[in-house]
């Protein structure tokens, strides 16, 4: 499941997936936010917190979400926080894939997350 988390600075969609996260999570309720949120800024700044153990080298809907939301609008930052090493390191990679910065953070750092997405660090 996913749910959106609302206390964020207004440039910012951020989500937490807990539990079994399914195709129809990210089309009914990511999809919506970061549309509105590109018609209000005309870039995407994006949050996921990860409180669940997803497999992201088997996750399928995980990539499906981030690469099907490339042509919303402009990617500005995305940050995935999540205690899984292989996570962080492999959400750098989209940097190299969609344009803007991608970045992982672990739980620990999540308001640095925030920050760093909000572009105040």
């Amino acid at each position: 499941m996913i749910t959106e988390i609302k206390d964020v600075p207004p440039q910012i969609v951020a989500f937490k997936a807990i539990g079994e996260v399914t195709h129809e999570d990210y089309t009914n309720i990511i999809v919506p936010a970061v549309q509105k949120l590109v018609s209000q800024t005309d870039e995407i700044n994006f949050i996921l917190y990860l409180d669940t153990d997803i497999n992201f080298t088997d996750s399928a809907c995980y990539q499906d979400a981030l690469l099907g939301l490339k042509n919303l609008g402009n990617w500005n930052r995305a940050a995935i926080i999540t205690d899984s090493s292989n996570i962080i390191s492999f959400t750098k990679a989209f940097s190299y894939i969609i344009p803007g910065e991608f970045k992982g953070f672990s739980k620990e750092n999540d308001e640095e997350a925030i920050l760093w997405v909000s572009n105040k660090t």
